[in-house]
């Protein structure tokens, strides 16, 4: 079952520090950086009431009027007009400088109509990953307008999860669980650009099975390096993977908060979630 409410986190996160010692481009080139990577969640979410929290911090920072990044995000429309996937490449490339310049991850952020800061997420419980799940919750963040996806499942497929976990980092999505996720749906955790549990949560791995396509001893074995790279292409320590490999599939092993906390699998630990 999907259910769509307005969440929002409570308790201790991390706050994120800006790196004092990234050297900042010139204000023409800056200006630039920001306007991209606003464009960048503009298009990706068909809204004008959306950014991300590295040009929000990167214009306070550097003392930048919203009605300037404005005015040179239009400029940039229309210059690449007839060159969009350049711009998307760049907008990318800009997300990632603002975060070194911020020392803040990307991430979505939204404004209701009143200008406050919109705060649903979609929450997922007790739902295996079966084949179209993936676009199916994708298609439910867009037409929620969600900036995040608690999601709480004993796993299921791992293509779909990878799918989808891939889906969120892109579009700077967060994840969270608060009850219990396991198997292929660490997968989906990990694609959150922020990862939060609550401290009554339980994540735990083990051995999937195998899709047919890996069925040899061979096969087994590129299974288990593909784990590992996606898990590190997460940014997650991918030794999660090996940990996975060695517990039977009919068996789950427990991480403790502060292993994922270690492994980076979750980015921080809250309290639970008001409506």
């Amino acid at each position: 079952m999907i259910v769509l409410t307005g969440l929002m986190l409570t308790g201790c996160v991390p706050g994120a520090r800006p790196d004092d010692t990234a050297t900042p481009p010139d204000r023409e080139t800056l200006l630039t950086t920001i306007a991209s990577c606003h464009l960048l969640r503009v298009g990706q979410t068909n809204d004008v009431a959306a950014t991300d929290a590295t040009v929000i911090i990167a214009a306070d920072k550097y003392h930048l009027s919203i009605t300037a990044i404005v005015e040179r995000a239009n400029r940039m429309v229309k210059d690449y007009e007839q060159r969009p996937s350049d711009l998307i490449a760049r907008a990318m490339e800009s997300c990632d400088r603002l975060a070194e310049l911020t020392g803040t991850s990307p991430a979505l952020v939204r404004f209701e109509s009143d200008g406050t800061l919109r705060t649903a997420w979609l929450r997922i419980d007790g739902v295996e990953i079966t084949p179209g799940f993936a676009q199916r919750t994708i298609t439910e963040l867009r037409l929620r307008k969600a900036i995040g996806l608690v999601i709480n499942s004993p796993g299921g497929s791992v293509d779909e999860a990878r799918k989808l976990g891939r889906y969120l980092r892109a579009n700077g999505l967060r994840t969270a669980v608060d009850d219990y996720c396991a198997s292929a749906c660490i997968d989906v955790l990990a694609g959150g650009v922020e990862r939060y549990a609550t401290q009554n949560a339980r994540i735990g791995v083990h051995q999937s099975k195998v899709p047919q396509r890996y069925s040899s001893h061979e096969g087994g074995q590129l299974y288990v390096a593909d784990a590992f790279l996606y898990l590190r292409e997460m940014g997650v320590d991918a030794d999660v993977a090996i940990a996975a490999a060695t517990v039977p599939n009919n068996r789950v092993l427990i991480i403790s908060l502060s292993e994922a906390l270690d492994a980076r699998l979750i980015t921080g630990i809250v309290e639970g979630f008001e409506q």
